[in-house]
């Protein structure tokens, strides 16, 4: 469809990164695409099987940092781990569990902007793995078809329950809303706190990450400054 080209060409034209260090790259909010680097078969184990190596490589750092596996307290730990990464905090990355989406007919004509705003998401920062805490606002206009209210939250939760960056996640969730709506005319905005910048690093407990994706109609001065309005 040709609004989800313009879509994607926007989306697609953002950071070029080349093959910086790690060194280089250091603590900086990097991301390399709006796709989820994934290597070609990254589904190849069962859910099972991946937690069974999660839960044994687990055991293995804990055993370097002098953890003592014995103990009734931490010996379930690596077990605990290996089942929130596999069907909680990044089960994101299973296309598996992608929320199921269903249109209805817009029969009451609505055709101003819907927003959902404080949608709370819990995500992981891709470069430490430490939590991303935020609030989603989406928005959008009617094509025609409408969407259950739940539903903008089960999209935000899904790709939001992965390792992330916000940049990433913002354009992720525009994508998705965008092509399920059938409308350029969606708006996203996430407003989130970083583990990694507020519990080590530079230790700013005070900062806070704001992002947004304005597409089709929301690009005008006027429809932001109307969405702007509702969330305040």
């Amino acid at each position: 469809m040709k609004h989800q080209e313009t879509l994607l060409n926007t989306l697609s034209d953002k950071l070029v990164i080349n093959a910086f260090s790690e060194q280089e790259i250091g603590d900086d909010h990097l991301f390399t695409g709006i796709d989820t680097p994934l290597k070609e078969n990254a589904f190849a184990l069962s859910d099972k099987e991946k937690k069974e190596k999660i839960a044994g490589l687990f055991s293995q750092i804990m055993d370097v940092m002098g953890l003592d596996l014995t103990d009734d307290s931490l010996k379930g730990t690596p077990n605990r781990v290996a089942k929130m990464y596999i069907d909680e905090i990044f089960s994101g990355l299973n296309p598996a569990n992608k929320p199921k989406i269903a249109l209805f007919d817009n029969k009451y004509q609505y055709n101003q902007m819907l927003v959902e705003k404080n949608i709370s998401f819990y995500s992981n920062c891709e470069h430490h793995f430490v939590p991303i805490i935020g609030k989603a606002h989406v928005a959008y206009v009617s094509s025609g078809k409408v969407i259950g209210l739940s539903k903008l939250n089960r999209i935000v939760n899904y790709f939001s329950q992965r390792p992330q960056v916000q940049e990433r996640l913002t354009n992720q969730i525009a994508r998705e809303l965008s092509e399920v709506l059938e409308t350029e005319d969606v708006a996203v905005i996430i407003d989130a706190k970083h583990l990694c910048v507020s519990s080590r690093g530079i230790k700013d407990d005070t900062s806070s990450t704001i992002t947004a994706f304005y597409g089709g109609v929301f690009k005008t001065t006027e429809k932001i400054a109307e969405l702007q309005n509702y969330l305040k």
